[in-house]
Order: C-alpha cells, then sequence, then structure tokens
C-alpha cells in the first residue's frame, strides 16, 4: 500500500476522532459533574487547542494532528480528579472567569455567523449570475433553483410558526422579520444590487432560524436529566452507550454548532476572492493569492479552527433554552439590518463591487 494513502487515512482518522471527543466530553461533563467542571474542561481544550494552532502554523506538520489524539481523554481525566474531591479555588475562579469571556463573547459569535451567512449568499448569487450568463438554460435551471429555495423556505417557515411564535413579542418579531425580508429583496431588485439567488439562499437562512426559535423544547432538556450511572451501564452493554450519548447530545446546539461551524469555513474560504481583480491589478509582484490580507485572515482561520470549534460549541452548551431563541432572533436581525446597509451603501461606480455583487 502507497504510504502517502497510508498516512492519510490514519490522519483523517485521527481528525475525526478530535472532533469526536470534543462533542461527547463537554456535555458528558457538564450532565455528569458540574457547570465549572465543564468549564474547566473547555478551559483546558481551548489552551490546547491554542498550542496546537500554534504549532501548526509554525511547524505545519500532519503528525501533530495524530500526536494530540491522547491530549483529550487526559483533560477529561484531569477535569474529573479536579471535581472529584475538594475543588482547589484556583479552578473555581479560573472556571468562572472563562464563564465571563465565554458569554460576553456571545455578540461576536452572532456577528460573524450573520456576516459568514450573508457573505456565502452573495458568493451563490454571484457564481448564478456568472453561470446564467453563460447561457440560457442555466438561467431556466437557476430560475427554478430559486423557486425551489423560495418554497422550501415558506413550507418551513410556515410548520415552524407555531412552535417559534408562542407569544406576542415573538410573533412580532417574525412579522417584522419576514416584512423586513420582502421589503429588502424589492429594494434590492429596483436598485439592481442583488438577485434571486441571494435572496433564495437568504429566504433559507431565515426560515432556518425561524424553525430553530421553535425547535421542539424536549430537546433542551438538561443533558443532567437523562443521565444514567456511567460504569454500570456502559461497561456491560454498549446499547446503554449508544443511549446515553444520543441523550447527553443536545440535538438543537448540535444543529447550531454544525451551521455555525460550516458557514464560517464557507466564509473563510470566500473572503480571500472579495476584490480579487482590483487587488492583482495593484500588486504586480509574485506575491499572488498569499500576499492579501484577506488570505492572512483565512489562514489564522483555518490553522485556529479547532479553538474556534470548542469555544462556540462550549458557549451554545452554557445557553439555557430561552437564551438561545433570543441569541437567534438576534441573529435574523443582525443580518437583515447588514444587508440592507449593504444593499444601500454599496456604490454602483465602483468595479469591485460592481464584479463582486450583482449589478
Amino acid at each position: 500500500m502507497n504510504p502517502w494513502i497510508l498516512w492519510s487515512a490514519v490522519s483523517h482518522t485521527a481528525r475525526l476522532s478530535t472532533v469526536l471527543q470534543i462533542l461527547l466530553y463537554l456535555p458528558l461533563t457538564l450532565a455528569t459533574l458540574s457547570t465549572p467542571a465543564f468549564l474547566l474542561l473547555s478551559l483546558l481544550l481551548s489552551a490546547h487547542s491554542l498550542i496546537h494552532g500554534t504549532l501548526i502554523l509554525l511547524w505545519g506538520s500532519q503528525a501533530l494532528s495524530v500526536m494530540q489524539v491522547p491530549m483529550h481523554p487526559f483533560l477529561l481525566l484531569v477535569s474529573f480528579n479536579a471535581f472529584s474531591q475538594s475543588v482547589h479555588p484556583i479552578l473555581v475562579t479560573a472556571a468562572s472567569w472563562w464563564a465571563k469571556i465565554l458569554t460576553f463573547s456571545g455578540p461576536t459569535y452572532v456577528a460573524m455567523e450573520g456576516l459568514s451567512s450573508l457573505l456565502f449568499a452573495q458568493k451563490v448569487g454571484q457564481v448564478g449570475k456568472e453561470l446564467a450568463d453563460e447561457a440560457e438554460s442555466y438561467q431556466f435551471a437557476i430560475l427554478i433553483a430559486s423557486a425551489a429555495a423560495y418554497v422550501v423556505a415558506a413550507w418551513w417557515i410556515v410548520v415552524a410558526y407555531p412552535a417559534a411564535a408562542t407569544s406576542p413579542l415573538t410573533s412580532t418579531l417574525l412579522g417584522v422579520a419576514l416584512t423586513a425580508f420582502l421589503f429588502l429583496t424589492v429594494i434590492g431588485f429596483r436598485l439592481r444590487r442583488t438577485n434571486i439567488v441571494e435572496s433564495s439562499m437568504l429566504s433559507l437562512f431565515l426560515a432556518y432560524n425561524i424553525w430553530l426559535c421553535g425547535f421542539d423544547q424536549t430537546s433542551f432538556l438538561d443533558p443532567a436529566s437523562s443521565y444514567a450511572p456511567l460504569l454500570s451501564n456502559i461497561l456491560p452493554h454498549l446499547q446503554t452507550l449508544v443511549n446515553f450519548i444520543t441523550n447527553t447530545l443536545p440535538k438543537p446546539v448540535l444543529v447550531a454548532l454544525f451551521y455555525r461551524l460550516a458557514i464560517l469555513q464557507f466564509a473563510s474560504r470566500i473572503l480571500p476572492t472579495i476584490g480579487v481583480d482590483a487587488w492583482e491589478s495593484d500588486d504586480q509582484g509574485n506575491d499572488g493569492w498569499d500576499g492579501r490580507p484577506t488570505s492572512t485572515l483565512t489562514r489564522i482561520l483555518l490553522t485556529y479552527r479547532q479553538l474556534i470549534f470548542v469555544i462556540v460549541y462550549s458557549h451554545l452548551l452554557l445557553l439555557d433554552p430561552a437564551s438561545q431563541v433570543w441569541w437567534r432572533w438576534a441573529n435574523i436581525m443582525f443580518t437583515l439590518l447588514l444587508w440592507s446597509v449593504e444593499l444601500v451603501v454599496s456604490p454602483d461606480g465602483d468595479d469591485v463591487t460592481r464584479k463582486w455583487k450583482v449589478e
């Protein structure tokens, strides 16, 4: 067997193992011990991810993904041992400060998710326009796909409405969001600064957030409420382990986590393409893509993606059901506000804007 293929399989398996360990260990600690123990583990995993990302930035070896696998069980054992008896005051203080950092950084996560979602929708709209300019057959396919996206979004909102609009305030917010989206779509069409592809993508984003606002409340139950004694159950029967994992991992948090990380990943790939023509015309050297500022930002985001994963996941686990719902509404309103500013402020005569946005 080719050594490169074997090493690639080992490396990818190690990365998958890292993701699964983090996904399980954090809610497991929250369910079996306490919130301070969970915060300590989150802090240790974040510190480890920061060191790991820095080593990748400086060294760049794929062996680091394999070498870090034993660290996560070790940090889990450290957290369990630290809170098995009397807890040192320093650990309690560190966990308390880490909780404050996670809480106060919440608006940053919302802003990043909203901005990334808008950036992704605009990129899809740009690609759709380029395809439509190539052939009329593409135009018909794009119209069908956009119409299907509108229909799916409308159906999604109708299905989610009874659970999402449970009070006069949430009903008002839903009405404001839908009205603002319709008005912004019409304004964007009138100013020729958007198209149906971008608008349909944002309609799906709006429907997703409304659905998550009305997610089945039984899925928001405290993981500790479904906890069964660990050793006496998972060792004898594998089925008990599966049930334990199913009940411990909060489904709404996993949905929000997957979307947030995926959209950040897409946005980090899109950032270097913004204004590429203007940059290439100004930069006559040989640095190319790697010399651009957005390329540096993308490299940093991808290098420290494990740290972002741990922090975002920890923040979502800390939120109670009501807080998750209100952050969703804040995300919707922020994204619509950002889109409105972008539609109104974007100049018509700017070459970069003309290339990036739809005229």
